[in-house]
């Protein structure tokens, strides 16, 4: 019965965001947020990656997990320009997931071909997306779906000591 639990507690956070934000951005954090929903769309176009962060960023504080953010808004703009780049998708789903202990970020798009973790130097230009995930995340992976992938990752929700 943990999970009815932790998903009452995501349907409060969810209410009480309706309750301070515009409606457009309501139903778009409603979707980003709900375990059985489809996750907010994203357009390839300028001012993807700064949104894609900002929900982010707005999921992890409706959760109180702020102290996230930094770390997780430069790890889903890798996610984005790596699939702005590299899949050919105009469109993508971002969803942020929070379990027990964790917080998982899924961007889905529609090319099934997986990404490379590239061994570069840190003075290379391009290749240092995924080294960064790989570096910064407690997990990440891919999942194929029916239509293209997920690419994901997750950090851990470390307890501050009392």
């Amino acid at each position: 019965m943990a999970v009815q639990g932790e998903v009452a507690r995501e349907q409060t956070v969810i209410i009480e965001a309706v309750e301070t934000a515009p409606t457009a951005e309501l139903d778009e954090l409603a979707r980003l947020l709900s375990p059985e929903g489809d996750g907010a769309c994203l357009v390839a176009a300028p001012g993807v990656t700064a949104r894609a962060r900002r929900l982010t960023l707005s999921a992890l504080e409706s959760w109180g997990l702020g102290g996230l953010g930094e770390v997780a808004e430069q790890l889903v703009a890798e996610l984005v320009a790596n699939a702005v780049r590299h899949t050919g998708g105009r469109s993508f789903v971002l969803r942020v997931l929070r379990g027990s202990g964790r917080v998982r970020v899924e961007l889905r798009d529609p090319s099934r071909a997986l990404p490379c973790l590239i061994k570069g130097d840190a003075d290379d230009d391009a290749g240092r997306g995924l080294r960064l995930v790989d570096l910064l995340a407690d997990r990440w992976g891919v999942d194929l779906l029916s239509r293209g992938k997920s690419v994901w990752f997750e950090l851990k929700v470390r307890t501050a000591a009392v």
